[in-house]
């Protein structure tokens, strides 16, 4: 038989043991539904498109190219990079979009489920699972695009290759607390949506996507406290020299990512059974 649960006004913040357990209690319970959310996300997006996956290759080489006739024309000058300038744009894309992916992706998904919220009771988490899943299916394709465009370019790689997984996962996660952070207040105002691709805009420009991490200037000072960039390097470096120059910045970004990503869950475990009563009265 389940075990039976018993509702009452209490918060549950009172009864931090029990909160915990049911929390993790959800999120195995979660996982089938996610499973046939992820399924039924993933093949209506690249169903509905006439150029299917190929979506996933286009951006990043847009990017490169775009950046790199730029960069020719001495448009803009960068410094040097550890790989040629079209694979390093290609490939610090393709982690950016990852991460955009993470950050974006329970926003939009509980909105849609705004409907289900309101009328089927299930673990919230299947929808942030459901999500993640679906980044870690995109990010596989655009592996492809990596594979061969660091065959084409000739690109060195280290043994810590093995290593860049771990890394890719932190930044992932970073990308999910934003998002769960986001996810309840997006469902009450739009604006959190609308607003949400215009910051992803600015952010994109205090990464080093397109250019080395600055050292100088207010400008280099907002780029390292930038808690992409460590994550961001480290997995490119990783992949290909090896030789880490934000060993000590990975860890902490990593360390509060972990710990806020549980606080974040605690959270939208709290406001989503208020979220759903606003949204339905």
């Amino acid at each position: 038989m389940p075990p039976e649960v018993v509702y009452t006004p209490d918060s549950l913040l009172r009864r931090p043991r029990y909160l915990l357990w049911t929390m993790w209690r959800d999120l195995l319970a979660a996982r089938e539904l996610a499973w046939r959310l992820m399924v039924r996300d993933i093949s209506a997006q690249y169903r509905q498109a006439f150029l299917g996956i190929a979506w996933a290759f286009i951006p990043p080489i847009a990017m490169a190219y775009g950046f790199t006739l730029a960069k020719e024309a001495n448009v803009f000058t960068v410094g040097a990079t550890d790989i040629p300038y079209p694979a390093y744009v290609m490939f610090n894309t393709a982690l950016w979009q990852t991460f955009v992916d993470a950050a974006t992706g329970p926003v939009q998904a509980v909105i849609l489920a705004k409907p289900m919220l309101s009328r089927v009771n299930f673990p919230r988490e299947a929808i942030i699972l459901a999500k993640l899943g679906e980044v870690g299916f995109n990010f596989g394709i655009k592996l492809i695009l990596i594979v061969g465009l660091f065959l084409y370019f000739r690109v060195p790689v280290s043994w810590t290759i093995l290593l860049a997984p771990v890394a890719l996962i932190h930044l992932i996660l970073l990308g999910t607390l934003v998002g769960v952070l986001l996810a309840p207040v997006g469902v009450l105002y739009q604006d959190v949506s609308k607003s949400l691709n215009m910051v992803m805009g600015f952010w994109l420009f205090l990464t080093p996507v397109i250019y080395p991490v600055p050292t100088e200037g207010l400008f280099g000072a907002l780029v390292a406290w930038n808690p992409v960039t460590p994550l961001l390097v480290t997995i490119r470096e990783l992949a290909t020299t090896g030789v880490l120059t934000h060993p000590v910045g990975f860890w902490v970004v990593s360390g509060l990512t972990l710990v806020g990503l549980v606080l974040t869950w605690v959270g939208f475990r709290i406001a989503m059974p208020y979220v759903v009563e606003r949204v339905t009265s």
